[in-house]
């Protein structure tokens, strides 16, 4: 596997490395049950991006985000979080970089919730200053995991759940020296209404800082969520350089 994270790299190879485009991990620190270490969210999209750069030629690894927006678990140790504006500005402030840099094709990999909105809010405000910008996102890969593999890959509640089936599943396979398996859990929440969003607090669903049920987790239902995600973000970096990032739909009238 080639090198290709920028605290890595010297200022020599990030000059001739040829990148003309990077990849940002958004993660956080926060409980992940009892059984999954604080930084699950950062470890995994950082790997993730990591694999993803192993198989995308020119595209740069920038350094995690490590904190994000978490206030809504912060009844669970050791929450840190930053301010929703905060997480907003970090991730412009990133973003801007590097465009300065004469990057201008970004892809984000988020890896928790809570930052979900400071990127979309953060993303249109760079495209309102750097219109020849180009951002791409992953926003919720424990969705989208589960979209990609067979229905009946996970067990309970198709697999979610904040440490739950099937992030214990992909940190099992990703970073098992950083689990304790013994401290798995199920906490299924069982009074939410379909179709609808609850502006939860997250003590308000568990005890145990996780819902779904992490005690059907396995490294091997890991894997295969980290080869689907692998392959989908792969190919999807790799069509938008077959067009230059240029989407704009040519039959529009």
């Amino acid at each position: 596997m080639s090198n290709h994270e920028l605290l890595k790299l010297t200022a020599n190879q990030v000059i001739n490395g040829n990148y003309n485009k990077a990849i940002l991990a958004v993660g956080s620190c926060e409980a992940h049950g009892m059984h999954l270490a604080e930084g699950t969210d950062t470890f995994v999209s950082h790997k993730l991006s990591c694999m993803v750069a192993d198989q995308v030629e020119g595209l740069l690894v920038l350094p995690p985000i490590n904190v994000g927006y978490s206030a809504h678990y912060d009844s669970f140790p050791f929450t840190l979080t930053l301010a929703y504006d905060t997480v907003t500005q970090v991730i412009y402030d990133i973003l801007e970089s590097v465009i300065r840099n004469g990057i201008h094709k970004i892809f984000i990999m988020n890896g928790h919730d809570g930052n979900i909105a400071p990127i979309e809010i953060a993303s249109r405000k760079i495209k309102e200053k750097y219109p020849e910008a180009r951002i791409a996102c992953l926003p919720q890969w424990w969705v989208t995991a589960g979209e990609l593999l067979p229905p009946n890959t996970f067990e309970v509640w198709d697999g979610l759940g904040h440490a739950g089936e099937g992030e214990t599943s992909i940190a099992y396979y990703l970073f098992p020296e950083w689990c304790e398996k013994d401290k798995a859990n199920s906490v299924v929440p069982d009074n939410l209404p379909d179709y609808i969003e609850i502006k939860w607090d997250f003590a308000e669903l568990t005890n145990v800082a996780a819902t779904g049920d992490a005690t059907k987790a396995t490294p091997e239902k890991g894997e295969k969520m980290t080869k689907a995600l692998v392959a989908c973000v792969v190919d999807a970096i790799k069509k938008l350089d077959s067009m230059d990032w240029d989407y704009r739909t040519s039959t529009i009238k």
